[in-house]
């Protein structure tokens, strides 16, 4: 609800609550003791109808201690009372199938039950509410907004709008265009307008993290015991109040037969001045003053003095035989009252049936619907919940500069096209490496030395287009004689999947994904290599998979995974192709079926052949011709299997990216040369190639169309 209606509520409880201790106050059933100075007397405990401190909580600090105690729905309270009467011997979670947890009177929604039950077991914990929010998405412009319409315990709305509105000057929350307060007399409602495009649940996950929209509640379950603090767990509690409230209603007990004694015996003393009216008149009007009457009407009526001074004070109208019914009517309500009282005090049996009755006459006339909603889940944020789920384009220059761009940057151009600057670099310094992979997955680097290090995709430095990006050597710890040769985006480490690695020299391996899953700082062995190998490509397979290994000189060898077994990871590995002098190995692709195999070459031509065209034969040979390489092809860059939704991103040595759909790429044969993929300025070369999964968006302008060159064979 929002603050003027709980408010309202907790105002009309605290009446409510009022009332029921000062009624029982009243019947003596607590100890008085004197103020501070002296002057007046005061409870020395408050006799609590229901148990307030759990209820309503409490908050506050006291000789060096501190109590904060949540509040709870009073039903659920009532019916672990009920249950605690019922069975002593209830532990605190069954105590747990009644009471479900906190529930403020804000509402909001706690994460997880971990806090509250740590608190109900020991007295202490932890738990974390967060405000109740949901996304709408306005008709007219389309945007998503942020609607908050509950916020956890004490916090406060105008201080909550402002350190929004802070933070969003600040720009640690990007995304919001709009913040508006339009809360009304039915109810609190916070809107955060989005700006297009913007992911609500990142931004929302950013509210939580960053403003008083989550807070953490320190339940601390301590409470006055005999005037000594104490920190309780539920059910020493619950067992303290009924303890408490059992008294409570002994010495109310006692109080009321007592008083309906007394009353009794008064009306008795009536009863025999009515029936014999005639002579206690008589005996008034002789005596000469009251005391006189009073002694008389003890020593000739058998009265005591309290039925003798009742008898004096009676009004003349209690002597019509109509109130002399009603006297005995009262008379004989009293003495069923009285007998009623007697036996609730007879045992602790029939007082905790009193406690129990009174309970749930309160949790009918007083007890309402949860307000707070409890979720399984715990509220912890890691960091990927505050950063939006996108493809980057992570490039690595030759001197060892990395950095992640958004795929969105580079806009689609038609193949042959120029492209655009994607990495800026020194004269020396040169684009090796091209990797597209989400914020969401690790990246595991594989060095030439056969080692692997880990880094989430979130941590490389985001920069723009021109920028060089960060030195790796700051991010991992790489030996400086190593550099880094092939990469892996993973998103788990799951069982079934493995790394496959393939070297220069033709060696390939085989290792589960698992045992890569417990990074250390300095990395970790991949593969041993033969002296003057080096690795130069990883892939994730299913272990069913035909691989296709590639060289430089546009050779290629097509054989089954399986023909590789698993091997751990400090592990050499077998041949996969047989090199010819000078040759070496460039790339590795697991294509299935229904794609085809993109090969590119160092002067940005390329083509698509069928995988039906790479005959399957047994790991260890030669292969056979998949691009032919001449002086105007250049030496194979890479190759990678493809489809038509696919996109091809390729980037230049001098930093130079273009971007275009891999369709427009004709598939021809294996002994071709192919088509122009990108044109070239004097002295650049291809150095990376990547491959994209475009998700569903308008088509983007296009630059005007590049005359690539005609499809050529070769000889």
């Amino acid at each position: 609800g929002d603050p003027p209606a709980a408010m309202r509520y907790t105002e009309a409880r605290l009446a409510r609550v009022g009332e029921l201790m000062l009624a029982d106050i009243e019947r003596q059933t607590v100890d008085m003791e004197a103020t501070y100075d002296g002057s007046m007397q005061e409870p020395a405990v408050l006799p609590a109808a229901f148990p307030n401190l759990l209820v309503n909580g409490s908050s506050g600090i006291a000789v060096a201690m501190a109590t904060n105690i949540p509040p709870h729905n009073l039903g659920e309270v009532v019916d672990a009372l009920v249950a605690l009467i019922d069975d002593p011997s209830m532990d605190v979670l069954g105590l747990m199938e009644h009471i479900k947890g906190p529930d403020f009177p804000t509402g909001g929604v706690i994460l997880g039950r971990a806090g509250f039950q740590s608190a109900y077991h020991t007295g202490r914990g932890k738990i974390i509410v967060r405000a109740r929010a949901s996304v709408e998405r306005a008709q007219r412009s389309g945007k998503d907004r942020i609607v908050v319409t509950e916020i956890p315990f004490q916090v406060n709305k105008s201080r909550l709008l402002e350190s929004i509105a802070d933070l969003v000057r600040q720009k640690r929350i990007e995304g919001v265009a709009d913040l508006r307060d339009e809360s009304d007399r039915d109810g609190m409602r916070i809107v955060v307008e989005l700006k297009r495009g913007e992911l609500a649940q990142v931004v929302l996950n950013q509210l939580y993290k960053h403003t008083s929209m989550q807070e953490t509640f320190g339940a601390i379950m301590l409470a006055l015991v005999n005037n000594r603090p104490v920190v309780m767990g539920l059910k020493d509690m619950l067992l303290r109040y009924l303890d408490h409230r059992r008294e409570i209603v002994r010495r109310r007990t006692l109080f009321e037969l007592t008083r309906a004694e007394d009353r009794a015996h008064v009306l008795e003393g009536l009863m025999v001045a009515v029936d014999r009216i005639d002579e206690v008149v008589t005996l008034i009007r002789k005596s000469k003053n009251v005391e006189e009457a009073r002694t008389g009407l003890v020593r000739k009526f058998g009265l005591t003095e309290a039925q003798a001074r009742a008898i004096l004070d009676m009004r003349l109208h209690r002597l019509t035989g109509l109130e002399r019914d009603k006297l005995l009517e009262d008379h004989k309500e009293l003495v069923a009252r009285i007998k009623q009282l007697k036996r609730i005090l007879s045992s602790e049996k029939n007082i905790l049936a009193e406690v129990e009755k009174e309970l749930l006459e309160i949790k009918e006339k007083h007890a309402n619907a949860r307000r707070t909603e409890i979720l399984t889940e715990a509220g912890e944020f890691e960091l990927e919940d505050l950063i939006a789920d996108e493809d980057m384009a992570v490039s690595i220059s030759h001197t060892g500069y990395i950095k992640r761009i958004p795929v969105s940057t580079y806009r689609k151009q038609r193949r042959g096209g120029k492209g655009v600057t994607g990495m800026g670099t020194k004269e020396e310094d040169f684009v090796e490496h091209l990797l597209i992979a989400s914020t969401h997955q690790y990246l595991l680097f594989f060095t030439d030395r056969g080692r692997v290090h880990w880094l989430k995709v979130h941590q490389v430095p985001r920069a723009g287009r021109v920028a060089k990006g960060r030195a790796i050597v700051n991010l991992l710890h790489v030996d400086k004689d190593e550099s880094l040769t092939a990469f892996l985006s993973v998103r788990e480490f799951k069982e079934g999947k493995y790394v496959f690695m393939a070297t220069e020299r033709g060696v390939v391996k085989r290792t589960a994904l698992t045992a890569f899953r417990h990074p250390r700082r300095g990395g970790i062995m991949a593969i041993l290599l033969d002296e003057g190998d080096r690795l130069i490509e990883t892939l994730m397979t299913d272990g069913e998979s035909p691989v296709i290994l590639a060289t430089e000189q546009g050779q290629a060898i097509r054989f089954a995974e399986s023909d590789v077994r698993a091997m751990g990871r400090a592990t050499r590995g077998v041949r996969g192709i047989s090199l010819a002098k000078g040759d070496r190995v460039v790339d590795m692709a697991v294509p299935r079926d229904d794609e085809t195999v993109l090969g590119v070459t160092e002067n940005g031509y390329g083509k698509r052949t069928r995988v039906s065209e790479y005959r399957l034969q047994k790991r260890g040979g030669r292969g056979i011709i998949n691009i032919k390489t001449s002086k105007r092809n250049g030496r194979v860059v890479a190759v990678k299997p493809v489809r038509d939704i696919h996109e091809l991103v390729i980037m230049t040595a001098r930093g130079m990216v273009i971007r275009s759909p891999v369709k427009e790429i004709s598939v021809i044969g294996r002994n071709t040369q192919g088509v122009r993929l990108i044109s070239l300025h004097k002295g650049d070369k291809v150095v990376g190639v990547a491959i994209v999964t475009p998700e569903e968006e308008k088509p983007a302008p296009q630059e005007p169309e590049s005359t690539g060159d005609k499809q050529e064979k070769g000889d």
